[in-house]
This record gives structure tokens, sequence and C-alpha cells, in this order.
């Protein structure tokens, strides 16, 4: 496996950082085949003009996250736009003091695409689309500088944004998207600026817009879900499949003091989701992280707005064993042995390709280190793929540096001791050597 060393320094450092790279992720993308298949069942659904909503839920570091950035690259390599956004205190799905449009802020920031996959992609998204309409009626025959070229390129636009006008706020929205396409033929890069402010729902006060733009409405706290619909149709019309909203750390809504501050931002995940369900958007696809005391709490959580715990309780039939990966939640379970041996395997050749040394480590090696590590008491139901990757890192960082290292005695020492018959012993009915002997046959 060869990986470009810029990339290789992304992948250790951010996983060593406890974060998801934003880059190299097919290198050490292991498990989870079921829970992608379903949400890219999802996927091609909103590139057919449909819509579709789905929780990850998951503990901390068990791999939310992860998924999310792999779905997120897999999806733009498709040709979707991609918005993603992690809530805080500051950003939410509704508030009073502009928390809701500080989300639709993050979101529009970090619009991608395959040509801009960093974010920041809107100015390119309009570009381009004008640049198509304009290279569509040159083909037509039309001169460019001349009154028929103008025209022809006006009434693409007509036809393209006239579909807009029957959602909510089409009109104001179509209109700025002329004012736009007026601009770049003109030059007017004033204008252009002015129109790219507004859209990333940076004007204060209509009266300010009004002024600038002639348009008698800004984004709000209250409607900013309103033009990411219309986002998803424009971007449709631009040339892409749709668009995939990503949503992380919805834990956030979650912690808020206020049970009425909270309601409101269920109440607008409400709307959101019955939306996407009911076929009101289009083009549309939302992903959404979560923590299972976050959905599952009745007093704080999601599950404390009844309308969302009636629509998003699991089953009598779904268990361990025979999930329901269609439903609108996916549980993620964790790895298994197998699965976290093979991504120890991946990231011990990563490491020693960043740093450029012959690999020492042996797989038998890290058989015992992936033993130590699930034989933890408690490890069960508290180790996440976080931590197990956070110590790998370390150890082979020491290894690194201090090549006389022996790894065995290392792993035996008291920092990484396990008591007898603990996790391992347990799973692996008294014969969890074999079975860890036998992986690698």
């Amino acid at each position: 496996m060869k990986i470009p060393r810029r990339i290789a320094s992304a992948v250790i450092n951010s996983l060593k950082g406890g974060v998801v790279p934003r880059v190299g992720l097919s290198y050490i993308a292991v498990g989870r085949e079921k829970e992608i298949d379903a949400l890219l069942h999802d996927v091609g659904i909103v590139g057919e003009g449909g819509a579709s909503f789905r929780f990850i839920v998951g503990r901390y570091g068990s791999g939310k996250s992860f998924l999310l950035q792999t779905i997120r690259n897999y999806v733009m390599d498709k040709g979707f736009a991609v918005a993603d956004a992690d809530l805080s205190p500051e950003r939410r799905l509704q508030g009073t003091k502009g928390q809701g449009l500080a989300a639709y802020k993050e979101l529009i920031q970090n619009l991608s695409t395959k040509t801009r996959p960093e974010g920041g992609a809107l100015t390119l998204i309009l570009d381009r689309w004008i640049s198509g309409m304009m290279a569509k009626a040159a083909a037509e025959g039309a001169q460019p500088d001349t009154p028929e070229f103008a025209a022809k390129v006006d009434k693409q636009i007509y036809e393209a944004v006239n579909e807009l006008n029957e959602l909510v706020h089409g009109f104001d929205f179509s209109r700025l998207l002329s004012i736009y396409c007026r601009a770049y033929l003109d030059g007017d890069d004033a204008s252009r600026a002015k129109v790219i402010k507004w859209f990333r729902g940076e004007y204060a006060t209509k009266t300010e817009a009004r002024a600038e733009l002639g348009v008698n409405i800004i984004i709000s706290d209250e409607d900013w879900y309103e033009y990411v619909k219309l986002f998803a149709c424009f971007l449709q019309k631009a040339g892409y499949k749709g668009l995939i909203l990503l949503i992380d750390e919805l834990v956030n809504i979650y912690k808020i003091p206020n049970s009425i501050t909270r309601q409101n931002n269920y109440e607008k995940l409400l709307t959101m989701y019955n939306d996407t369900l009911q076929g009101k958007a289009r083009y549309l696809g939302i992903i959404m992280g979560s923590t299972e005391q976050c959905l599952e709490d009745t007093r704080r959580g999601v599950y404390s707005y009844e309308a969302l715990r009636s629509r998003l309780t699991q089953g009598r039939f779904a268990k361990d064993g025979a999930r329901d990966l269609l439903a609108p939640v996916i549980k993620l379970q964790p790895l298994s042995y197998e699965e976290m041996l093979v991504l120890s395997e991946r990231l011990a050749q990563i490491h020693a390709q960043l740093f450029e040394y012959e690999r020492t480590i042996t797989q038998d090696e890290l058989v015992t280190f992936i033993k130590t590590e699930f034989s933890r008491i408690g490890a069960d139901s508290r180790i996440t793929p976080r931590e197990v990757i956070r110590d790998l890192i370390e150890l082979l960082d020491i290894v690194y540096q201090q090549p006389q290292t022996d790894v065995a005695q290392l792993l035996d020492s008291e920092e990484f001791t396990y008591s007898p018959g603990s996790l391992a012993d347990e799973a692996c009915g008294g014969e969890d050597d074999e079975m860890f002997a036998e992986l690698f046959v």
C-alpha cells in the first residue's frame, strides 16, 4: 500500500489527536460495510430527486464522524455537493440570537464539491453554472458581447430559476441568482460580492439588504432551512446530483439547559425530518450524528419530544444480530477483533511510510496489542476505536523513536496488564490464543 506522505501525515496526526482526517479515509476504512451500503442507497434516492434523513448513533469515539466523512468523500466523487457542520452552543438548529443562522453560515462556508473539497465552493458553483449557460448560448450560434447573446443567456436563466419560484422564498432566491448572473456578464465584481454575502446569510438587517440589492428579505434563524431546500434544487439545475447535509454533534442540543429552547430545536428537527420523508424536499439528504443518550433520554434527549420519539423508536423485532439498517436510526456496533486487527495493520504500514523506516512491529505483536486493549475491564461496553487507535499510534511512535524497545515486554508491563479471565477470554470461550493466532493464517 503506497500513500503520499502528505496524506499519511494528515491521517496519523488527525487520528493521534482524536479527530477524523478529511483526506486519506480510503486507506483506513475498515468495517461498516452494511451501514455504508444503507446510506449509499439513500444517496441514490436523492440523486433521483428524492430526499432522505438518517441518524448515526454511537458513543464518543465509536466512529460516527468517521462514517460521516467517508460518505462525504464518496458522494463528492459521485457528483453531489456536500455541506457539513458541527453543532455547538453557538450553532443550533433553532435560536433567537443567531444560533440557527450560525449553523446555516457554517454549512454554506463548508459547502464542498469534487473540485473544491476543502469548502468555500459557493462562488465556484455559481460561476460554473453561468459559464455553462454562456457555453450553451455560444453553441447555439450567438456571439459573445452582443444583445442576442445576452438575451439567450437571460432566457436560460429564467428557465432555470422559474421552477424555484414555486418554493418558499423561491422568488427572492431566483431574483438574486439573476442579479448575480447580470453582474457576472457585466464584470461587476462588487454586485457579485453582495449577492454572495446575501447567500451566506451575512446581512444583519432587511434595510441593509434592500439598500444594496433591492430585496426585502434576509436569511434568519427561523427560515434558514427553507433556503437549504432551495439550494438543493438549484444545485441540481447547476449540474450536481443534489445536496447532502452532514450535521454532527447533535449532543449540543441535548446539553441546552433551557427546556423551551431544547424543544424548539427538536421542533425544527421534526420539520426537517418530515419534509424529507414526506417528499416536501427534493435532491436533499440529511445525516446527523448523535450519541445514544442524546437520542434516547426521555427527559432531555430527542425522545423527550413525543412526535420524534414515536417516529424514531426501534420496533419490536430489531435487535443485535437482526438490525434494521433501513430504519431512520442506524446504531453503530463495535468493530470486531478482526476489523481492529486489519486497521492496526494498515496504520502500522502508513506510520512506517510516513517516517520512512522499515517496519519492525510484527503481526503477532499487533495481535497481542489488540488482545491487551480488548481485555481491559469494561472494554465490552466502553472501549472505542478512537482509544485503541490512540494507543496504537503511541506504541508505533515509541518503537520508531526507540528501536531497541521490546514490544512484548512493553505490552506486558504494568500499564498494559489485563486480568485473567477478562473480556477476551470470556468472548473466546477460553481459547482466545487460538482464535487470534488463526486470524492471519
